[in-house]
């Protein structure tokens, strides 16, 4: 039987300051909305610019604390106005100087379900984020929705294939890559990697990533964001590589089932073969 749901992605340019990222990406939430969405993801660190790009101590300001902070707490007040499930990728304070780059799921109903811990933290030229994130801790959380089972891989993460198949094994039938990735760098990988993802673990796969070119370096975010079906089929089209675009599309979770009843790649992994995987 079909079971289609209404899910939204928001791909956006950094408008200069807090408080109007924030605007714009409540408005995106109202516009999902009013298109039937009952699920919307941003962007990697959605009420910022991407500071990774520059090494400088006065943007850990913009880190929150999640729940407790004003962010969390003003889009839970819309998500449940909206009854709509939202994934805010976000920068987190767990305390003074320890800080991680962070999503929050919060439920229709506006009810806080925890939080994902992005994992594997990149040092590379135009992307210091070892400067301003720890390593997560928090594992591979799958949440429970209104929609469904939702997971969360934060954009460097999805490089690795290990935290992917984690995700799958705690039942996650989509999986949100919020992301700001530049064209230079990874475009090459933007449309291979997370349709891999989908069909060897047979979920959906929303993959977001932001537009432009910030002033804080050269870096030129090149959106296409999409949903991906575990055929690897993108559902509809890819948005734009350059403008600001609000992507909804209906997925029909019923495909699992179909999918992993014809490859029954869950059944015959191999787990006990892998023990070297996790060797240091």
């Amino acid at each position: 039987m079909s079971r289609v749901i209404r899910a939204a992605l928001f791909q956006t340019a950094w408008t200069g300051d807090k408080e109007s990222m924030i605007q714009v990406h409540e408005q995106a939430a109202r516009d999902a909305a009013a298109q039937g969405a009952q699920v919307l993801c941003f962007q990697e660190l959605f009420y910022g610019p991407y500071f990774c790009q520059v090494q400088d101590k006065a943007f850990y300001e913009y880190a929150e604390r999640i729940p407790d902070g004003p962010t969390v707490g003003r889009f839970r007040a819309l998500a449940r106005e909206l009854g709509i499930v939202l994934v805010l990728p976000m920068y987190e304070e767990e305390q003074p100087g320890v800080l991680y780059n962070t999503a929050a799921v919060i439920d229709a109903d506006g009810s806080y379900l925890g939080k994902y811990r992005k994992t594997h933290i990149p040092q590379v030229q135009g992307f210091w984020e070892k400067f301003y994130f720890r390593p997560g801790n928090s594992g591979w959380p799958v949440f429970d929705t209104a929609v469904g089972r939702i997971g969360v891989y934060i954009c460097y993460d999805r490089h690795f294939p290990e935290g992917w198949r984690a995700l799958g094994l705690a039942g996650a039938e989509i999986v949100f890559n919020p992301s700001a990735t530049s064209r230079g760098l990874s475009r090459y990988l933007w449309q291979l990697e997370q349709p891999a993802a989908a069909v060897a673990n047979e979920y959906f796969v929303g993959a977001i990533n932001r537009v432009g070119v910030e002033d804080l370096g050269d870096n030129d975010f090149y959106g296409t964001t999409y949903f991906v079906d575990p055929e690897a089929q993108f559902v509809g089209e890819v948005a734009s590589d350059k403008e600001t675009e609000l992507v909804v599309r209906d997925l029909d979770l019923a495909k699992l089932r179909e999918v992993r009843d014809r490859w029954q790649f869950y059944r015959d992994r191999a787990p006990g073969a892998y023990t070297p995987l996790t060797a240091p």
